[in-house]
C-alpha cells in the first residue's frame, strides 16, 4: 500500500516482502516458492504513480526438456510500473507488481537456467521416433495409424465436379 496523502512530491522509497500466494497461479503451472521481494522508488506524476527499482521473486518451474522441476528466481532490475491513481488516500500496488513479475516468465522454462543451473538434455529414452526398429523400442505413438485421421486420406482422391 502506497499512501499519497504522506507521499512527498520528491518521491519516497518503499521495501519489503509480499507472500507468495499473492501470486494464485493454477495448479498445473509454475509454483510460488517464495516472497516477492521489493526495492523500489515511488513518485506521483499527476493522475500517476510511477514505481521504479528491482523485484525478485523464486518460482518452481518444469523444464521443458528434462521434466524435471527446478528453481528459477525471476530479477527484474530496473522496473518501471505505473499505476493510474484513482482516489486520494491509500493505493494497493500488489496486483501492479505481480503482473510485472508474471510478464517476465520464461517462455521455455529449461533448468540449465535455473538458479543452481542443472544439466539439461533430453532423455535418450523419450528419442524413439529416431531410433532404429532393432534397438527395442517400442514404436513411437505418431508412427501407428490412427483411425481418425484416415478418412481424410480419403478426400485427397476427390475431385471437384465442377
Amino acid at each position: 500500500m502506497v499512501d499519497l496523502v504522506n507521499l512527498p512530491e520528491e518521491g519516497k522509497e518503499f521495501s519489503g516482502e509480499l507472500a507468495k500466494e499473492i501470486f494464485d497461479l493454477p495448479e498445473d503451472d509454475a509454483r510460488a516458492a517464495g516472497p516477492l521481494k521489493y526495492e523500489l522508488w515511488g513518485q506521483r506524476f499527476g493522475g500517476e504513480l510511477l514505481l521504479t527499482g528491482s523485484l525478485s521473486a523464486p518460482f518452481e518451474f518444469t523444464c521443458v526438456r528434462t521434466l524435471h522441476p527446478f528453481i528459477q528466481t525471476i530479477y527484474l532490475e530496473n522496473s518501471a510500473i505505473s499505476v493510474e491513481i484513482e482516489k486520494e488516500g491509500e493505493i494497493d500496488v500488489t496486483e501492479a507488481l505481480r503482473e510485472e513479475v508474471l510478464i517476465n516468465f520464461p517462455a521455455d522454462p529449461r533448468c540449465e537456467e535455473g538458479d543452481v543451473p542443472q544439466k539439461c538434455e533430453i532423455d535418450s529414452r523419450y528419442l524413439s521416433v529416431d531410433k532404429s526398429m532393432q534397438d527395442g523400442l517400442p514404436t513411437p505413438p505418431r508412427a501407428e495409424s490412427d483411425d481418425r485421421w484416415s478418412a481424410l486420406d480419403t478426400l485427397k482422391d476427390l475431385k471437384d465436379p465442377n
